[in-house]
């Protein structure tokens, strides 16, 4: 997988598989999109070390620079793409989403939670929902449902893309300068993404326990 992904940096390619899967997990969190950035990012700064060996110190240190932003901007980007599609399809989802809605302890609770952050000028719920298993799909639909503003989701969603993208090819860059373009480095940049997504769902469960506790006191 290194080896295509490192075939394919330098094309266009490359940015369009990675924005379809950030794009379309919102809808099949099972896709490995966070995966597919590391291992990305891993294998462009393996490129890109390997051709400065090559050159004999021919490439400055910062050549990397330009295709970790890419990557970053590619990855931001097609997150919040993907969280307005979701949105949009939720407002527009009627009764029968309304339904599936109310059968569903998880997306009720997440809808209530993130209007009561929206409510308050700031939502760090959306934040945290990024890094959390399915926490983008959601708090996207839950703020489409819920009818939220759009300009009220919209600049959480664009930071919470952002940050996550950043971390995820910030991972794989780190990885690739500490233990090379290999599966052991992809391997532990993806065992800290998913610690990260671990708490972000910990701390997502106990805030309504944390906002409970407060409302008796």
């Amino acid at each position: 997988m290194l080896e295509t992904l490192g075939s394919l940096v330098d094309t266009p390619w490359i940015y369009v598989i990675i924005g379809a899967s950030v794009v379309l997990d919102v809808f099949l969190p099972v896709l490995p999109s966070g995966i597919l950035v590391i291992a990305a990012a891993t294998a462009a700064a393996g490129t890109t070390t390997a051709d400065a060996v090559g050159a004999a110190r021919g490439v400055k240190p910062d050549a990397d620079v330009p295709e970790m932003l890419a990557l970053v901007l590619c990855a931001a980007t097609a997150s919040v793409l993907g969280d307005l599609v979701a949105y949009r399809l939720a407002w527009r989802g009627g009764e029968r989403l309304d339904r599936a809605i109310a059968r569903s302890r998880r997306l009720t609770a997440a809808q209530q939670k993130l209007g009561a952050a929206l409510e308050r000028g700031g939502a760090t719920l959306v934040v945290l929902a990024r890094f959390a298993p399915a926490g983008r799909s959601v708090v996207s639909l839950g703020a489409g449902a819920a009818h939220r503003k759009v300009a009220e989701f919209l600049p959480w969603s664009a930071l919470a893309g952002l940050m996550w993208a950043a971390y995820s090819v910030g991972l794989g860059y780190l990885g690739s300068q500490w233990l090379g373009a290999t599966w052991l480095s992809t391997a532990v940049s993806v065992l800290a993404l998913f610690a990260v997504g671990t708490i972000a769902g910990y701390v997502m469960s106990r805030r309504p326990s944390n906002q409970k506790a407060q409302q008796t006191a």
